[in-house]
């Protein structure tokens, strides 16, 4: 789920992150030379599985750590002795096989993880939510990206396992149940209290990569939530399977907030193949986005994160702005490339491979920080402007909601500040 590029509420004034000085030179501004579609091969033809992954805490996005750079058998696991694990690490080391009907050679292994929380809170102030849910651990799409291969190394393991060991959380539905009584702090809209706090599902995985057809975790944390009134609620993924849930999201929506976010990051049907192997193409997310809003469902379309060189050119955003347009969505988001250590080891390698003629800037600009040069986010975010306001597109996934009273509350307003990834300081008051 790159990593949210998020605003504040309004307001409250938003803290810029620093950034490496730019290089002496842009990604061409163009995403068709280097073009990687005439070269991909049979890697470019991997087979569409019925899920898609927002890249993804455990569950909040830290800030890079010495954590990621633990030392690694060949098998993925830490070479730490198995006495030493603790918490989610001996947790997953003795989570046994989760059975499944798929029999391919190519699926991911599945693993049984018998959490004690499915509702947990997020402290991070880089992020515009109190609360993640994220019903499984680790995601099949494979996203060459995706910032959220840290969450794996918590369960000593390697970052390149992320897509190939998925765990499910058992018992979710009875254990967010008990999280909402116990954790959470709400009032329904009717009592005139403050706003709830957020809770953002899919932050570190998504929600509706293919394991959800089998074990069906997500359902039943929705099922759970339909229950409640006066929540506020996003699910982000890449998944048209979302619509399998139509009714229940409508159930949902009746009595609280909901937000549904679509991750399109190109409309390069090949591209896609070649960046998200085992994601749905664009044309199936889009279909979603209209089935979602011709239900009556608030919905958008996230084109994060933003590749430099790669899906950044104004052709590109301009064509993914505008299919979202056509198929209703409410509003349009975007982000610039985020790379933790764990997800620099996976994608450097690719690009040298699939995109010589860029590697050399990348590893220029993602060799000491995470983000990219400011004036190329600010180059992107005004790019982004530009199209928001040609489609008539909200910055935001809802209005500032009315407060009866004075509270700095983060709102879910994911936009780039000056060309930055804005965070803001403040907490809900009605966080539990």
């Amino acid at each position: 789920m790159p990593p949210v590029p998020a605003s504040t509420a309004s307001g409250v004034r938003a803290s810029r992150l620093h950034a490496v000085k730019p290089a002496g030179f842009l990604f061409p501004e163009t995403s068709i030379e280097p073009d990687p579609e005439n070269r991909a091969g049979d890697a470019a033809r991997v087979s569409v599985g019925p899920g898609g992954s927002f890249p993804a805490s455990p569950d909040c996005p830290p800030m890079a750590s010495a954590e990621s750079c633990l030392p690694h058998a060949h098998d993925g696991r830490s070479r730490k002795a198995p006495a030493q694990l603790v918490g989610i690490a001996r947790l997953a080391a003795s989570s046994p096989p989760a059975e499944s009907r798929r029999k391919s050679v190519e699926r991911p292994e599945y693993f049984a993880l018998p959490v004690r929380s499915i509702l947990n809170r997020c402290e991070s102030e880089r992020v515009p939510f109190a609360w993640t849910i994220n019903p499984y651990r680790g995601c099949e799409f494979g996203c060459h990206y995706c910032y959220a291969r840290y969450t794996h190394e918590y369960m000593e393991l390697d970052g390149s396992e992320f897509e190939r060991k998925i765990f499910v959380k058992e018992n979710a539905g009875p254990l967010l149940a008990r999280d909402l009584m116990q954790k959470y702090s709400f009032q329904p809209r009717t009592s005139g209290a403050e706003e709830p706090a957020h809770i953002a599902i899919g932050t570190a995985t998504d929600p509706y990569q293919p394991a959800e057809t089998e074990f069906g975790v997500t359902r039943a944390c929705l099922e759970e939530l339909a229950e409640r009134e006066g929540l506020s609620i996003s699910i982000t993924t890449k998944s048209n399977l979302i619509v399998r849930d139509l009714e229940l999201l409508k159930r949902i929506a009746a009595r609280s907030r909901l937000y549904l976010n679509l991750t399109v990051t190109t409309m390069r049907p090949r591209l896609t193949r070649l960046l998200e192997p085992r994601a749905p193409q664009p044309d199936l997310r889009l279909e979603a986005v209209k089935r979602l809003r011709g239900a009556g469902l608030a919905t958008g379309v996230f084109a994060m994160p933003l590749l430099p060189g790669i899906t950044d050119g104004e052709e590109d955003l301009q064509n993914v702005a505008a299919a979202a347009s056509k198929a209703g969505a409410q509003w349009f988001a975007a982000g610039v490339l985020f790379l933790m250590p764990s997800s620099k080891k996976q994608f450097l390698p690719f690009v040298r491979e699939k995109f010589p003629r860029l590697a050399r800037q990348y590893e220029e600009w993602y060799a000491r920080e995470a983000y990219a040069p400011e004036a190329y986010r600010r180059k992107i975010s005004e790019r982004v402007l530009k199209l928001r306001q040609k489609y008539n597109f909200r910055s935001r996934p809802w209005e500032e909601p009315r407060r009866n009273v004075p509270c700095a509350q983060l709102s879910l307003a994911w936009r780039v500040e000056g060309g930055s990834s804005a965070a803001a300081p403040a907490r809900s008051c009605a966080a539990g």
